[in-house]
């Protein structure tokens, strides 16, 4: 063995007993985040930039009486095979049983509704981000508040509920996400983290809670029981959040072998812990993350000039504004093409897996013509706000002299992934919004030098991509819950980030190239011409 060899093993043994030393002692923490087809657990040590182990539980959303939701029941087989898929690694890695966490977070997709009653049962099927039925009530809200209310967010979800006329209504006591709902049943306490909040209600800066003048407005629409009465109490990172009592330790772990009393902190939306695992919660900082959706997070530093329809008003989890461009529609798509391919080798006798998959198909992506040959692919498996579709048709579409191959084919549908996204991240650029830099994260970027490329070219700025973008919100929310002993000491979100958890960081910025961007740039304007097309097809089919 040479000598580095020998010092690599030595680093990563005492690596290992630092790992098995934090979880026998109770320091390690737990982050868990409840993505759209994914359910996450990941535990970090005493270094929070490092993951000592993980565990994951696949699920899908289901379309009920033309409503995509989940069921309570899923939420918490899924959180529990999460969990005891880490405890198994836990054992398999460090040979000890984990029994006690320093800290545990709680994160979830945003947005949707989730009302109880005052006894604590739900009163209607968990309806998701994804459903796209309460434009009505979003463009009244809009109108009221003077501030752009999505789609998406809670209080156009309940409003909508009002104007429907749905008999549930006057018994809704509690309205919450679902990771204020996931928190509240481990701890008991009914609060919520200021960026999860903010897509519920609008959020005001100065206070850090729920703007108080349009609480007001909306009071005068629906008068009882009052809107503030029925939310969450917001929170900012590093504030005390409650802790783990006996009856969540036996929900998270059915085997009783954890142990209560694991402080909380705030539990978090899926954007605010994207932001956690890029470093992006300092002004002139923004994110991409790209999934089941995809959606870009800049921390602005000052109010837009204007209310737009394309732009989300959230925050970071620490409260300060951001300007959120979110699209319904993600990777989704891309992983069903990349499927096909899958299956094809199967039955040639090609022995390979799904990740390898991506990773040919990526590459072969590079490829392709700059504007992908003329191809055009529109991923909308859902309605999509951005561009005033209702419902989702996934179309591809050539003309008879496009350049068909499978290069262009791939770059086209990685093209569609950033299509919807680039459409209203002009806005922000119009708006004269600056960032320093763009950083991004989620499966999509493990392929190193692809779809991190592509994004530069879509928004015509440098992407940085960091040994984190495929870790995501379970770690960014087990990072928060680590910062919970920061945050006491006065330390700010945005210095411990930078000093603790990213300062050895290793980035990798991909340059827009002018090519890329010239040929993005014809894809794009195929893509809005096209937009008839897919209306069509909604009209159609």
């Amino acid at each position: 063995m040479s000598a580095s060899s020998e010092e690599g093993a030595v680093a990563a043994a005492a690596t290992a007993a630092s790992a098995a030393d934090a979880v026998r002692a109770g320091r390690a923490v737990l982050g868990i985040e409840l993505g759209s087809t994914r359910i996450k657990a990941c535990l970090i040590g005493d270094d929070p930039s490092v993951t000592i182990a993980s565990g994951s539980h696949a699920w899908e959303n289901r379309f009920v009486d033309r409503k995509w939701t989940y069921s309570l029941e899923d939420v918490w087989a899924g959180i529990q095979s999460a969990y005891a898929d880490l405890v198994a690694d836990v054992r398999r890695r460090y040979g000890v049983q984990l029994t006690s966490l320093g800290a545990i977070g709680i994160s979830a997709m945003m947005h949707g509704y989730l009302p109880f009653d005052a006894r604590g049962e739900l009163l209607v099927p968990f309806r998701t981000w994804r459903n796209t039925t309460t434009g009505p009530a979003a463009a009244e809200l809009s109108e009221l508040f003077g501030v752009n209310i999505p789609l998406r967010w809670s209080v156009a979800h309940l409003y909508q509920a009002v104007l429907d006329e749905e008999p549930h209504v006057p018994n809704v006591a509690f309205l919450t996400t679902l990771a204020g709902y996931v928190h509240w049943k481990l701890t008991g306490r009914k609060v919520l983290g200021v960026g999860d909040a903010s897509g519920m209600f609008p959020i005001d800066s100065a206070t850090g809670d729920y703007d108080a003048e349009l609480l007001a407005r909306f009071d005068t629409l629906v008068p009882r029981p009052g809107l503030r009465g029925i939310l969450p109490t917001v929170l900012s990172a590093g504030e005390p959040a409650g802790e783990l009592t006996a009856e969540g330790a036996a929900l998270l772990d059915p085997s009783g072998a954890l142990q209560r009393g694991a402080p909380l902190c705030p539990p978090e939306g899926d954007a605010g812990t994207g932001m956690v695992a890029t470093n992006a919660v300092a002004p002139r900082t923004g994110n991409v993350s790209a999934g089941t959706s995809i959606f870009a997070m800049v921390v602005l530093e000052h109010p837009l000039a204007e209310s737009h329809e394309e732009l989300d008003l959230v925050t970071t989890p620490a409260g300060d504004p951001v300007a959120m461009v979110h699209c319904n529609n993600g990777a989704s798509e891309l992983a069903e093409w990349a499927g096909l391919f899958h299956r094809f080798g199967e039955l040639s006798g090609a022995s390979v897996d799904a990740d390898a998959v991506f990773e040919l198909l990526f590459r072969e992506a590079l490829n392709g013509d700059a504007d992908a040959g003329g191809l055009l692919a529109y991923n909308y498996l859902a309605g999509e706000p951005v561009t005033g579709t209702a419902e989702g048709r996934p179309l591809f579409v050539r003309t008879p002299d496009s350049r068909f191959t499978l290069a262009n084919v791939v770059r086209a549908q990685l093209y569609g992934v950033f299509g919807t996204l680039s459409l209203g991240m002009r806005v922000l650029t119009e708006e004269g919004v600056a960032l320093d830099r763009m950083l991004a994260h989620g499966g999509i970027f493990r392929t190193a030098g692809v779809a991190q490329r592509f994004l530069a070219a879509a928004l015509n700025a440098p992407v940085a991509v960091g040994e984190t973008a495929a870790e995501g919100g379970a770690w960014g929310i087990a990072v928060l819950a680590a910062y919970l002993r920061e945050a006491s000491a006065g330390r700010s979100l945005a210095e411990y980030l930078n000093d603790a958890v990213f300062a050895d960081a290793a980035t990798h910025v991909a340059d827009p190239d002018p090519a890329d961007v010239a040929g993005f740039a014809t894809y794009l304007e195929r893509y809005s011409a096209g937009l008839a097309v897919e209306r069509a097809a909604i009209a159609a089919l």
